[in-house]
């Protein structure tokens, strides 16, 4: 039988038809969402992102979570942005995240890629807005092929350094906190006995969650200076060492309903960073090598100091690639039970 004649599936006039592009940066997927979602007219990224929470968050959950998707999905919505080139909704299996990187890595790739922005070589800039700030991208271009993408983020700042707090089950955690677009506990993996590899895939899953609960039960406070709905504890991420000589550390990063991210985590390097320059670590113009659960790499530097609000920041760099893994069209039939999607893990 040849499987590409199939005639008479097609779906139905009233369900909903969906387009993505699907990608992944260091293993962590990237469901880009072209068409079949509504839109606001007139509205800013926010707006956008506040409007899907409260009347398509049943779309969401189609796209993120089986049996279209899995726990660990992760997607975005373009939508339209008068600040930049185009602007971006984020979104994974328990709602909307204010920042990624391993997303603005792909959608610089494909936006350049599809004609969205002129192809310029050796380097080609892009614009993106996030629910954070405006994201400034450039590619490098060889060929008339983008061969990686490195973004500046927005400004990063420390929250507080060597916290300490007892965790039921994990006893005393110290834990720096730290903002890159999104807001993030850091913790050393070895003080947990924890190992950054697959191999404790579950436990830093289950410590990661531990954590970000007790954190946020704890009352610590989380206030972006100038959005109130970036004020919120994402995820956490733990660090250790690396076995190659030529990286300088590893990020297993766990956010949202249990996530864990398969990349070193863009916004969690950003926040790493921020926390080496407040520490004397690490000093501006200077590459920094992070490897993910996985092995991956993101390659991150300080490109300045600034000051936002009364915070004292710092503007990172990181860089990365991003591939292509297939283009869908999704069915969404209302009468299937099913249709919001589940989740086991």
């Amino acid at each position: 039988m040849d499987n590409r004649k199939l005639k008479g599936i097609e779906p139905n006039d009233d369900w909903v038809i969906i387009k993505t592009i699907d990608m992944h940066t260091g293993g962590e997927a990237v469901r880009v969402v072209l068409g079949g979602y509504p839109l606001l007219k007139e509205a800013t990224v926010l707006d956008h992102r506040n409007y899907f929470k409260k009347n398509l968050d049943h779309l969401r959950q189609s796209l993120m979570l089986e049996p279209r998707g899995h726990a660990d999905m992760y997607g975005v919505v373009v939508v339209p942005s008068k600040r930049a080139d185009f602007g971006v909704v984020f979104m994974h299996n328990e709602g909307y995240s204010t920042m990624c990187g391993h997303a603005t890595i792909a959608m610089t790739r494909l936006a350049i890629d599809s004609g969205w922005i002129a192809k310029v070589e050796p380097q080609t800039k892009v614009l993106i807005e996030a629910p954070c700030g405006i994201l400034t991208a450039y590619a490098e271009v060889v060929d008339q092929q983008v061969i990686s993408v490195q973004f500046e983020n927005v400004p990063s700042f420390v929250v507080a350094l060597d916290q300490v707090l007892e965790i039921p089950g994990l006893g005393s955690v110290r834990y720096d906190l730290a903002y890159g677009g999104a807001f993030y506990a850091f913790v050393n993996a070895i003080d947990l006995g924890l190992k950054c590899d697959p191999s404790h895939y579950q436990k830093l899953i289950q410590a990661g969650m531990a954590i970000k609960q007790g954190i946020v039960t704890s009352g610590v406070a989380f206030a972006h200076p100038y959005e109130d709905d970036l004020s919120f504890l994402y995820g956490t991420i733990f660090i250790a060492s690396s076995e190659h000589a030529q990286v300088n550390s590893r990020n297993v990063c766990i956010f949202a309903n249990g996530q864990l991210d398969r990349s070193p985590t863009g916004s969690g390097v950003s926040a790493r960073l921020a926390i080496h320059h407040a520490r004397k670590e690490w000093t501006e113009n200077h590459w920094m090598t992070i490897e993910s659960i996985l092995g991956s790499q993101f390659k991150c530097q300080i490109k300045e100091s600034v000051t936002f609000s009364k915070h004292q920041a710092i503007i990172p760099i990181v860089q990365g690639q991003a591939f292509y893994t297939g283009r869908h069209e999704f069915w969404l039939d209302a009468k299937d039970p099913l249709v919001t999607g589940f989740e086991l893990r």
